[in-house]
């Protein structure tokens, strides 16, 4: 039942990807409901799974992969109506795949090694593309606070890169020094 939801989350990418790169008011009501929905099983999917003893390495990088690729359709959308900056969705891809080679390949871990400030990034990158439809919907004001929040977590997302890389880097040097007699 998790990985159904979670499974709609990543049916929902291009629907939702569609409606964040048209402007006007039946494209943002249609992606305010999609974003509802996809929010509602990215609640719903991590305590269900838990509650029925499913949860599995392999359902927490689908998770992971599907929230990523539902929050970077919608940002890359809006940056291609000019929503956005650029570099908001170019950063979350390159702190992603970052995160993937460094948990699989350079950690060789059995799953995503998380940090803290990833995973407040990765819950904040849904708030951009709702504070654009509200925006589109009329509630204007918004428009200074999506642009401040938007420059924030770009550097709070060059920050958790730079982390995850000296976290990296300093693994790698302990591990290769020789035991302290």
């Amino acid at each position: 039942m998790a990985n159904a939801l979670t499974a709609l989350r990543l049916l929902l990418v291009v629907p939702f990807a569609f409606s964040m790169a048209r402007g006007g008011l039946r494209s943002a009501v249609f992606a305010l409901v999609v974003w509802v929905v996809a929010l509602a099983t990215d609640f719903l999917d991590g305590p269900i799974a838990r509650r029925r003893g499913t949860v599995t390495t392999w359902s927490g990088t689908f998770d992971h992969t599907s929230d990523f690729l539902f929050v970077t359709s919608g940002i890359f959308a809006g940056a291609f109506r000019g929503a956005f900056p650029w570099i908001l969705p170019v950063l979350i891809t390159a702190a992603f795949i970052q995160y993937v080679i460094d948990s699989y390949w350079i950690h060789r871990e059995r799953k995503l090694r998380g940090s803290k400030l990833g995973r407040y990034n990765g819950m904040l990158y849904f708030v951009p593309p709702c504070m654009d439809i509200l925006i589109r919907l009329g509630v204007r004001p918004l428009q200074p606070l999506l642009t401040i929040l938007v420059w924030l977590l770009v550097l709070s997302t060059l920050v958790s890169m730079g982390q995850r890389l000296m976290l990296s880097r300093l693994s790698e040097h302990l591990s290769s020094r020789p035991p302290e007699k």
